[in-house]
């Protein structure tokens, strides 16, 4: 199958075809006399294969990791599973940063709304942001 062929099958691109080849996800196929690369069958299933491990969160370097396992003659099932789990723990935390994020822009909306711009001084440089310090009873600043 020649890499048009390989690539509309596929849903992809010559170029991203080569592209993957260059990147170590595809070997390099045979050529036919004429110099046009021959990709067997099974390309196809490792292009669908590398597409769904994209889409799964999987990076290139992963997924060339795990086809690695597989060209190696073993089955990449705790590779993958271990990679699995190291994805699913950063989108965990990343999940509890975007709801903290979430909380404090909340807090800076309803602050946004209270905030009256003809209050605020050329010392504040946004009142939104950042509130004024806090002075003590001798009208010093507190330290920081």
């Amino acid at each position: 199958m020649r890499t048009g062929e390989l690539a509309a099958a596929g849903g992809l691109t010559a170029k991203t075809i080569r592209f993957y080849e260059q990147a170590g996800l595809l070997p390099e196929p045979p050529r036919t006399p004429a110099g046009y690369r021959d990709y067997p069958p099974q390309a196809a299933h490792r292009l669908a294969f590398i597409r769904e491990a994209q889409a799964a969160g999987l990076t290139l370097a992963e997924i060339r990791s795990v086809l690695a396992v597989r060209d190696s003659g073993k089955a990449p099932c705790v590779h993958v599973a271990d990679l699995i789990e190291q994805h699913l723990a950063d989108i965990e935390r990343r999940m509890a940063e975007l709801r903290a994020t979430r909380t404090a822009l909340r807090t800076l909306a309803d602050r946004a709304a209270a905030t009256d711009p003809s209050t605020c001084t050329e010392d504040d440089i946004c009142r939104i942001i950042s509130t004024p310090p806090v002075s003590d009873n001798k009208g010093l600043s507190p330290r920081l």
